[in-house]
């Protein structure tokens, strides 16, 4: 036999290489890069005894070595083994009341069990914690400390069984389970047990095959053939299984990478079409919500980036790159801020030439000082020209009612043209009206109460032939005349003015309504044209025949541009005051007429149509529906009108 100083030193020697051994194994376990080891590849081996595990923190267990092929994904984390053993049960309940103190020779077994328990010798031969402490319970009944020990290392014992199971670790679950047999009162454990052991039999293959097919990309597809269905196959024999539920995990982080990778791509139907998939695996997980955030965040600023996009080539007028842009944007986030406006301005701008309906705007002339008149954008739409056949008044010449759809934007003069305009337009151009250059006029004679020619009366005069206001809309023109005042717009501004067609002044007269007239089917609550009213006397005191009953606007004759009320597109005077020139050639009806809003010319016709109530007209003849045929070269103290702009 050795001395006792060979022993003391060998001792001493073992317990060097011990501490050196311990600390090269904490250096390799936190520190796996100093062994050029990857800290994927550090696992941890678990013994049949462990001692206590450390309360800091609670331990990762990963499967070994013989254990890979079911590996669902990263260690298991498991809670300290002190309490797994805290939630077992509630045995404290049944500890013995302590009668007496334990026997000097207990507390040695005592001592000695303390000693194997903390050394994580728990049970297995007559050293073991277990024997010991059952040895002192058998000497003293009522030791509660035995009994508790004994209790703790039942609960170790199945704590351990537990993750074994867990990690699919049959062989060790075995090993541990024939000695908790060996530990008293522990039937009801061996048997929950047993049936789990039991159930990894079972599943364990499961398991096997649904990791193999996670290696292989098969996640969730095809149907029939993924790990998805295994692991939830797994969960309905064994709720709780760990390792399934670590696998259902890992499909779901696999499916929210097809999403992240989509979004890539730029491909954000993909993505959603992987997150919702991701949902059905594993709703509302942490991992879920974070992968929908950052998918968000992408593609809210990418979709913004685009629209960006879209308004620099609208801004550039390219409106086909412009709208691609928007559906882009709009694919990826249809409630991202900022489309409604866009798809407004790209309506506008197919429309309206980037106008607003009722937004009101002037054209500055480009090669002298001056502007056009004011001008009011008009909507497109479609309505009913013509008259209905039960409408009071209703002649042959405003049938059939028809639809008509105008399709593209227009801009209407906000009143008829007036004398100080017209004024500029002659002054400017050197045009000579007709009214000078062929004579006269037809005006109202106050004496008679009728229109009478006057073959000095002309466009600077009014309806009764006397000097006219600025303000006042011009008469005593002809279809020629407003003709000529248009194509002068045009010339001074490098837009497209002309003559409304009837089919648009008709569309502008309605502003969107059905009925009589624009403001209803009879005489009107207030002020809103110069009509005949039974109210209304001339400067003689004359009445009307046949006028609105109770209505009065105070004139006799027009009144100056915009004195009543706007019709709902924004327009003044335009069913009353001057009756207006429209292009159109006279049709006895509406046969064959166009249906697009545009114009119904024959080459080389001579009478035209003349649309609007004026401030001398019956209210039959005051009607939406209304029109009258005039020879082109007719002036006339009830006639003006109104340009349009083409968009």
């Amino acid at each position: 036999m050795p001395s006792k100083e060979t022993v003391r030193r060998q001792r001493a020697m073992g317990g060097a290489v011990g501490v050196a051994v311990l600390g090269l194994a904490l250096v390799f376990h936190f520190f796996p890069r100093v062994f050029h080891v990857e800290p994927s590849a550090v696992t941890s081996k678990r013994a049949m005894n462990l001692g206590p595990a450390p309360a800091a923190h609670a331990p990762q267990v990963a499967p070994r070595a013989d254990l890979a092929e079911i590996d669902a994904g990263p260690p298991l984390t498991f809670a300290p083994t002190e309490v797994i053993v805290a939630r077992l049960g509630n045995k404290n309940a049944s500890l013995p009341e302590q009668l007496s103190a334990d026997t000097p020779e207990v507390d040695a077994l005592l001592a000695r069990a303390d000693k194997a328990l903390r050394a994580g010798q728990l049970a297995g031969d007559q050293n073991s914690a277990a024997a010991l402490y059952a040895q002192a319970l058998k000497q003293k009944p009522d030791s509660r400390r035995a009994a508790q020990g004994l209790y703790e290392v039942r609960g170790r014992l199945v704590a351990e069984i537990n993750q074994d199971l867990a990690i699919s670790d049959a062989d060790a679950a075995n090993d541990l389970l024939e000695s908790l047999k060996t530990v008293p009162d522990s039937g009801d454990e061996v048997a929950q047990l047993q049936a789990k052991l039991k159930m990894l039999a079972q599943t364990r293959p499961l398991l096997a095959k649904a990791a193999a097919l996670l290696q292989q990309g098969s996640v969730d597809q095809p149907k029939g053939a993924n790990a998805l269905e295994l692991y939830r196959q797994v969960q309905g024999m064994d709720p709780g299984n760990a390792v399934a539920d670590q696998g259902v995990l890992q499909v779901q982080r696999a499916v929210l990478d097809r999403a992240l990778a989509a979004v890539a791509q730029n491909d954000f139907k993909g993505a959603d079409a992987a997150l919702a998939a991701a949902a059905q695996v594993q709703p509302d997980s942490p991992a879920l919500r974070d992968v929908q955030a950052r998918v968000e965040t992408m593609r809210q600023s990418r979709a913004t980036a685009i629209l960006a996009q879209a308004r620099t080539a609208l801004d550039g007028g390219n409106l086909a790159l412009a709208q691609q842009l928007a559906e882009q944007a709009r694919g990826m986030s249809p409630d991202l801020a900022g489309l409604a406006e866009l798809g407004d301005r790209l309506t506008n701008a197919r429309l309206y030439a980037s106008y607003k309906p009722g937004q009101v705007f002037v054209d500055r002339f480009v090669d002298m000082a001056g502007q056009t008149p004011s001008m009011v954008v008009v909507p497109t739409g479609t309505f009913q020209m013509g008259a209905p056949d039960a409408e009071e008044g209703r002649q042959d010449a405003e049938t059939p009612q028809h639809e008509v759809n105008i399709a593209k934007g227009f801009a209407f003069s906000r009143s008829a043209i007036t004398v100080g305009q017209f004024r500029e337009f002659v002054r400017s151009s050197g045009y000579h009206p007709d009214s000078a250059r062929l004579g006269g006029a037809s005006v109202y004679d106050e004496a008679s109460g009728a229109m009478r020619d006057d073959v000095n009366a002309g466009w600077q005069d009014d309806y009764a032939g006397r000097s006219a206001d600025d303000r006042l809309p011009v008469v005593n023109i002809s279809w020629n005349d407003a003709k000529a005042y248009a194509d002068w717009l045009s010339q001074r501004t490098g837009k497209t003015y002309r003559l409304p067609s009837e089919a648009e002044f008709e569309y502008a007269v309605r502003g969107g309504t059905g009925t009589r007239y624009w403001w209803g089917n009879g005489t009107p609550g207030s002020k809103v044209e110069n009509l005949t009213g039974s109210n209304d006397r001339s400067p003689s005191g004359r009445r009307w025949s046949n006028a609105f009953p109770g209505y009065r606007d105070g004139y006799w004759g027009p009144a100056p541009v915009m004195t009543f009320s706007p019709n709902p597109f924004g327009l003044y005077d335009i069913n009353g005051n001057v009756s207006e020139w429209v292009q159109d050639c006279w049709h006895d009806s509406y046969l064959r007429a166009p249906r697009d809003g545009s114009a119904w010319v024959n080459p080389g016709c001579g009478v035209r149509v003349v649309r609007g109530g004026s401030w001398g007209s019956s209210p039959d003849q005051v009607r939406s529906a209304y029109r009258q045929g005039a020879d082109a070269s007719v002036r006339s103290g009830r006639v003006g009108f109104r340009v349009l702009r083409e968009l």
